[in-house]
């Protein structure tokens, strides 16, 4: 089960459902850190004071809001934790929408609520029950980290989830990237659509980070010894002239039934051929500093010791 992240309740009329959040989504990239080439120590961040100098540790660092560059107004976590928000310890819903009114570029974050308790249960059913038959999603404020914050109450299968929501005033108008009044036949609108109806899907389990899983791939052969995998013969999807546009539909249409196997047309199988092999290499190691310079300083005495050829 995930880790609790904050707890509190949700605020529901007269009703109180205590609840525990935690997060519905995890991060499955591959992350890197930075090293030195030369010996492969790890290169480290440090925080320093820009008056005198030294390296702190977060005990030392403290929040600070800035009038000028020579006046800083110190705040305190405890000062912040004291601040009278109704919405400290609850998510407070506000007002009921239609879910499908919702701009989805509003919505941030996504938390799973779980009740807190026998007690809890029986409100939290009936509030995901509710949502259900409704056709509604919880418009609710609530605080974490110091700020208060909009969010989407709705469910998923039988879980309560919370989306974390921009303000109003956070989400950019996007007129001015909109392109100029264009013509557009009836024609190409109804290859779009049909375009669109060919590439339908109800489920997208099947989909995967291909890129992850080539890092992947590269990781585990350096770590082998072995060759890299053969990067992925580019697609040519002739953009060196002018396509026309309903060539370009009826090809997409075309493609995408083909993908589908709708063309009728036995597939046809490619035998895999198996990967070479090649002398294995040295993972690298971080070697210490000493240990290098102890070796280039061996390496100059043995030069030094050659007789000269005549």
């Amino acid at each position: 089960m995930p880790s609790t992240i904050w707890s509190g309740a949700i605020s529901f009329g007269l009703v109180t459902i205590p609840v525990r959040v935690s997060s519905a989504t995890e991060n499955r990239s591959i992350a890197f850190h930075q090293y030195h080439l030369e010996d492969m120590g790890r290169i480290r961040t440090r925080k320093i004071c820009e008056i005198d100098g030294e390296t702190l540790s977060q005990d030392e660092i403290g929040k600070g809001y800035e009038l000028t560059k020579d006046e800083v107004i110190p705040v305190s976590d405890e000062e912040l934790d004291q601040m009278p928000l109704p919405t400290a310890k609850a998510i407070e819903i506000v007002a009921f929408v239609d879910r499908e009114s919702i701009d989805p570029v509003r919505i941030a974050d996504s938390y799973y609520l779980s009740a807190d308790g026998a007690v809890a249960a029986k409100p939290y059913v009936l509030l995901r029950r509710a949502l259900e038959r409704t056709s509604k999603a919880a418009i609710a404020k609530f605080a974490w980290h110091n700020r208060e914050r909009l969010g989407l109450l709705t469910f998923r299968d039988d879980a309560l989830v919370l989306h974390s929501m921009k303000w109003p005033d956070e989400v950019r108008a996007p007129d001015e990237l909109a392109p100029d009044a264009i013509d557009l036949d009836e024609d190409e609108i109804k290859r779009a659509m049909a375009l669109i109806d060919s590439m339908a899907a109800d489920d997208l389990s099947s989909y995967r980070d291909h890129y992850r899983e080539a890092l992947e791939e590269v990781i585990e052969a350096k770590r082998e010894g072995q060759e890299l995998p053969e990067p992925a013969a580019k697609e040519d999807k002739g953009t060196g002239g002018v396509v026309d546009l309903m060539e370009a539909l009826a090809a997409s249409v075309q493609r995408a039934k083909e993908s589908r196997g709708e063309t009728g047309e036995d597939a046809t199988v490619h035998e895999m051929k198996p990967r070479k092999k090649a002398a294995a290499k040295k993972t690298a190691k971080r070697a210490p500093a000493k240990k290098a310079a102890a070796k280039k300083a061996t390496a100059k005495k043995s030069a030094s010791r050659k007789p000269h050829s005549a």
